[in-house]
């Protein structure tokens, strides 16, 4: 029953991300597009940091179940929140033609403009190797910093990170390459740095840039996607940043587990940064 709810929640996601973040395209004009994602990354990381807070503080007394159902509950007010918005004020894409092959035409207009191909091509290359820091902080933490019960903290800096890295993308309304490459570097180099951190404090302390760039680095290619796009192609370029954020993750979590287990836990974590600076001189060429 558990692999069957958990399959129905992958599922759900997988509709879900593309869906929600193509509607925030169709709620402001098109110049304010990269803003609004960031805004709306934003908000999503600071979730991260009060939703983990609170559930320490109400597992004790109330126990994971009614957690659970406390999650479901708060669907409530988003689908209230989805009913109280004007339709009249929204701008809706244009729909693409129906027929054809959806998939494929979003990735040849991808293939087609050398910009969005190489930062596509980055952007999956660090969802795939650099973004699997989640599962190896927990050992991580217990085994090079002796903190078993560390990972809350660790993800707790990670995401106030995350919160800086999406306002600092918000502040543009045209996201640059050069702003993106800056955000590549500073994931790589924090995975690296993490990975050989002398102490837990240190640690804490480059979560911090590790939350910003990884964030930032989602947000500013959510803003790549829409800026020079047709809008009925704005969705096809949201869902192939979703598949390459969260498809990605059963190519990279397996090698990931494989190097942990082989090499060393701080090179699972290491390899991704150092694969992701190899691919930063492809955001430089004829830019």
């Amino acid at each position: 029953m558990i692999y069957l709810l958990s399959f129905g929640t992958g599922i759900a996601s997988a509709i879900d991300n593309p869906s929600r973040r193509g509607l925030v395209t169709e709620l402001v004009e098109p110049s304010e597009i990269p803003n609004a994602m960031s805004l709306n990354t934003t908000v999503m990381t600071g979730s991260r940091i009060f939703g983990p807070a609170l559930a320490a503080v109400l597992i004790g007394p109330l126990g994971t179940a009614w957690l659970f159902a406390l999650n479901a509950v708060s669907y409530l007010f988003v689908i209230g929140s989805l009913l109280m918005i004007d339709k009249t004020k929204m701008l809706p894409a244009t729909s693409a033609a129906r027929g054809g092959k959806p998939v494929r035409e979003g990735l040849s207009f991808v293939w087609r403009d050398p910009m969005l191909r190489r930062a596509f091509i980055v952007f999956t290359v660090v969802s795939t190797f650099a973004f699997n820091y989640s599962v190896v902080m927990p050992k991580l933490s217990d085994v090079r910093w002796g903190q078993a019960n560390g990972y809350p903290i660790l993800l707790t800096c990670v995401s106030i990170g995350s919160v800086f890295g999406a306002l600092g993308t918000a502040r543009f309304t045209r996201i640059t390459m050069r702003w993106y490459a800056t955000l590549v570097i500073i994931n790589g180099v924090s995975c690296i740095a993490i990975a050989w951190a002398p102490n837990f404090l240190v640690a804490c302390l480059l979560c911090l840039p590790l939350g910003l760039g990884g964030t930032g680095l989602v947000a500013s290619m959510n803003g790549l996607s829409q800026q020079n796009t047709p809008p009925e192609m704005r969705s096809r370029m949201l869902a192939l940043v979703a598949v390459a954020f969260l498809g990605s993750t059963p190519i990279g979590g397996p090698v990931t587990g494989w190097i942990g287990d082989n090499i060393g836990i701080e090179w699972s974590i290491a390899y991704g940064g150092i694969l992701t600076l190899l691919f930063v001189p492809m955001l430089w060429k004829d830019r």
